[in-house]
């Protein structure tokens, strides 16, 4: 023992006297003293909120939720990304670095083939390109239930 306290370097030695002096602190505090500190922490702790599935139906004590489900108003005005896939295609860098300009890339889409609506990279809607007020805008053809969304997420 006294010959590791002497290979010890001077940070290792600040750390030991550091632990030793709240061990000192510490005293003789035996196992039930921690634990009734334990328990007298989580008693005076507020009490967790039910965790509850999404979809789920609601509960009559809860007052924010309606017959029709929860409350969505709180997260209304999240903001998300939409964006409209019209195909895609697997190259190598070394093509990739020949595109230039007239270049033309083969998708997998056929033409005339709806194009997927995305969300934040999850596909909700299927849709056909349309022109409103000379910009590009989507005319949705199909639009993905919110069930087959959600396991899609699982």
């Amino acid at each position: 023992m006294a010959d590791e306290k002497e290979n010890m370097t001077s940070e290792e030695q600040a750390l030991a006297d550091e632990w030793a002096s709240a061990l000192a602190e510490a005293g003789d505090a035996s196992q039930d003293d921690i634990d009734a500190l334990m328990n007298q922490a989580s008693a005076s702790a507020p009490p967790k909120a039910p965790i509850e599935e999404f979809g789920a139906s609601p509960r009559p004590n809860n007052p924010r939720q309606t017959l029709d489900g929860p409350n969505l108003d709180v997260i209304l005005d999240i903001p998300v990304t939409i964006s409209m896939e019209v195909g895609s295609t697997e190259i190598n860098i070394r093509n990739l670095l020949q595109l230039n300009q007239g270049s033309v890339v083969e998708l997998d889409r056929l033409a005339g083939e709806p194009l997927d609506v995305l969300v934040n990279g999850t596909l909700i809607a299927h849709g056909e390109v349309v022109v409103v007020n000379e910009k590009f805008g989507i005319r949705l053809t199909d639009v993905i239930s919110p069930s087959e969304r959600i396991q899609k997420l699982r």
